[in-house]
């Protein structure tokens, strides 16, 4: 059983502000968390923070991403932990903040080469360059991790040092609970022509946490690689997470999402997991944060 590392990724830096003077919260969620118990329910080997960078709604040059260099930077930052906690056989879980942070795990990750990815998310975070307008607004990166870790976007958050090629490849990704491709007007409809497993909500749901499962393990199978876990908890359906910058619904059963996470987070392979969007400035009671500390204890405590 490998220690766990705890890593507390306090960035927001992916997410768009939802009104004028709005600052995303999910900078929060780190501090949030461990507030509700999350380091008494994991106990961790070690805890490791990294500093809140500055969110900045203003575009940056070079780029049409919304706080590209600063998510670049903060990325470089954490893979250097993910990287450190795996080489000592620790179990990193990266505690975010929004979904990009997802590709600094994915860097550490693949400097020991090939790596797969589970990605268990409401939205399948696709957007890039080929599907939108990049002239009509600033690009959020916590839309388009998926996009972004299959090498699709700019080169700043595309390409990492000593790494070739994508940091996941296509056949070898895994998204769990994408609950608008079955929508007339979904917005990344090309997602359809690649080779990723995809298991819409609908999907998870005829097929219980069994079948999500079965499913899951045959592409990791063919993928023989290890793997990394991604949970955006908006999965989750509004009526039970509503902290979130995008909520929605329908959602994966809790009891569900428990089953299959820990099913996954237990398997040998799987490397590390991260865990994002929470957002403590919609969750006044608290109450959201102690629902996720608990569901992370039942996920990882038996990893």
């Amino acid at each position: 059983m490998r220690d766990i590392c705890l890593v507390r990724a306090p960035s927001n830096l992916g997410l768009r502000p939802l009104h004028a003077g709005h600052v995303p919260g999910t900078w929060r969620a780190p501090q949030a968390l461990s507030e509700a118990g999350l380091i008494e329910v994991l106990v961790p080997a070690r805890v490791v923070d990294l500093e809140r960078p500055a969110y900045s709604i203003e575009q940056q040059p070079g780029t049409r991403l919304r706080n590209g260099p600063a998510i670049r930077r903060f990325n470089l930052d954490l893979a250097e932990i993910v990287a450190s906690a795996l080489g000592k056989s620790e179990f990193p879980l990266v505690i975010g903040g929004d979904c990009s942070i997802l590709l600094g795990a994915l860097a550490a990750a693949r400097r020991s080469g090939a790596v797969a990815l589970v990605h268990v998310d409401g939205h399948s975070d696709f957007r890039h360059p080929g599907n939108f307008d990049v002239d009509a607004a600033l690009g959020s990166a916590a839309g388009m991790d998926l996009a972004l870790a299959t090498g699709r976007g700019e080169p700043l958050l595309t390409e990492w040092p000593g790494i070739a090629g994508p940091l996941v490849a296509d056949e070898t990704v895994v998204q769990i609970g994408e609950r608008e491709s079955r929508d007339a007007d979904f917005a990344w409809p090309d997602i359809n022509a690649t080779a990723i497993t995809r298991i819409d909500v609908f999907a998870a749901q005829e097929l219980g946490a069994a079948g999500v499962l079965e499913k899951t393990r045959a592409t990791l199978t063919r993928a023989d690689c290890p793997y990394w876990l991604h949970l955006d908890v908006d999965v989750l359906d509004q009526t039970i997470m509503a902290a979130v910058d995008s909520p929605g619904s329908p959602g994966i059963d809790p009891d569900d999402l428990v089953a299959i996470l820990s099913g996954l987070a237990g398997d040998q392979r799987c490397i590390g997991m991260d865990m994002t969007i929470y957002d403590p400035d919609l969750d006044p009671s608290g109450d959201l944060a102690r629902l996720l500390v608990s569901l992370l204890g039942r996920v990882l405590k038996q990893r």
